[in-house]
């Protein structure tokens, strides 16, 4: 490979949440709270961002802004952004959108924030499937919205389907007013067919709903996978909004930027008339994911094939060493969501116990991932895969210990 996945980096003393933020996130803890391990002897397999260096060519863009030397107010004026990210919406998925329509945020989780208190009132509800991303309920519940779940389905070999029927009864309900979408779908990994997208827009569409798809993990799929945004699924629905970035694909999430294509031309002005950032954004952002849009696929193509061998080897290891765990390798993302219920004796608290026990740090449970999910555990996989070995194996001690 010309680029080296293997690479260890050290990213203590960096302010990384990944490495000094674990107690507040997944614990609601401080810094008193102790752990049988120390801090630098924990396998960290649990916030969505990569132990990998980030893109040289995104890199050296940034450099290339730094040598400017003047950092002032910045928002995205000339046009070459949006036709970069154009190009790349229409080389990777055959579709794009008119330049008007393209508005920005500091994440798609901020942007949440906003889109959910502008498309909701206070008596309405919004609509997922869950398991799913925390910040999901997070957004509804700062807005004071209601959050009604549609839970996927599961067969024996783990792979989830959504119901279909359940999530028409939630959707018809006359206060629900937006669908919440997610796809590829955080945290089982499903990319959505073209015709289970097809059944969800047309349900949209019968009850004058709208979509906000968030789209964040497109780029992070198995070789031979092709994303369908939700754009190309419904080109002239006017309620639909698309959530996209660079930062999850690309390793750059601290820089703190997304697109967020707003078809409705109200709905962009409400959207721009709220936006706490009164549309600035960093230099170093723009800088950054023009250069990845531009640059950065020969790296995202070994990258991908790096993650599939991840992927492949933790199959291979569950199979054979903890075979009652239930996993199928996703369609996307770099996170694999597993079912370790016939192991944890109805473990009431999945992360703590594995930190206690393995030195192991994750996500999963309802707590984290809105119901469905007690029992599961959401490893994150976008690593060397040296880490990866020795947290397997360390959960599978934990794991043996715990079932005797």
């Amino acid at each position: 490979m010309k680029y080296n996945f293997d690479e260890i980096i050290e990213r203590r003393h960096t302010n990384a949440l990944n490495t000094d933020g674990f107690r507040g996130y997944i614990f609601h803890a401080g810094p008193d709270k102790k752990f049988p391990f120390k801090d630098d002897e924990f396998i960290r397999m649990w916030v969505a961002d990569m132990e990998f260096a980030t893109a040289p060519p995104i890199c050296q863009a940034i450099k290339d802004r730094v040598d400017k030397r003047i950092f002032g107010y910045s928002m995205v004026f000339s046009d070459d952004y949006y036709e970069a990210f154009s190009h790349w919406c229409k080389t990777q998925y055959e579709w794009t959108f008119p330049k008007e329509e393209l508005m920005f945020s500091a994440g798609v989780i901020p942007a949440l924030y906003e889109l959910l208190g502008d498309l909701a009132e206070k008596n309405e509800k919004i609509l997922i499937t869950a398991p799913a991303y925390g910040y999901f309920k997070h957004a509804a519940d700062y807005n004071g919205r209601e959050l009604v779940r549609s839970f996927l389905k599961r067969d024996m070999k783990g792979h989830f389907t959504i119901d279909f029927e359940d999530f028409e009864k939630k959707a018809s309900d006359p206060k629900m007013k937006v669908i919440l979408w997610c796809n590829p779908h955080n945290p089982t990994g499903r990319m959505w067919t073209t015709e289970e997208s097809k059944k969800i827009a047309a349900i949209a569409e019968k009850y004058d709903l709208w979509i906000i798809s968030d789209e964040i993990h497109c780029d992070l799929i198995r070789q031979g996978k092709k994303h369908i945004p939700m754009g190309k699924i419904m080109p002239a629905y006017a309620k639909l909004i698309t959530c996209m970035s660079a930062s999850k694909t690309f390793n750059i999430a601290g820089l703190m930027f997304s697109d967020i294509i707003i078809r409705d031309p109200t709905i962009r002005k409400i959207f721009m008339s709220n936006d706490k950032n009164v549309g600035l954004v960093n230099p170093l952002s723009i800088a950054a994911h023009k250069a990845a849009y531009t640059d950065g696929l020969d790296w995202l193509d070994q990258l991908k094939t790096y993650l599939d061998d991840n992927f492949q080897y933790v199959k291979r290891f569950l199979e054979t060493n903890l075979p009652q765990a239930v996993f199928e390798i996703p369609d996307a993302t770099y996170l694999a969501w597993v079912d370790f219920n016939a192991y944890l004796n109805d473990e009431k608290n999945v992360p703590l116990f594995f930190a206690n026990k393995a030195g192991v740090l994750l996500e999963g449970g309802d707590a984290l991932f809105v119901g469905n999910a007690a029992g599961f555990v959401r490893l994150n996989l976008a690593m060397p895969r040296s880490i990866i070995k020795t947290g397997m194996e360390r959960i599978l001690k934990s794991i043996l210990e715990n079932h005797r």
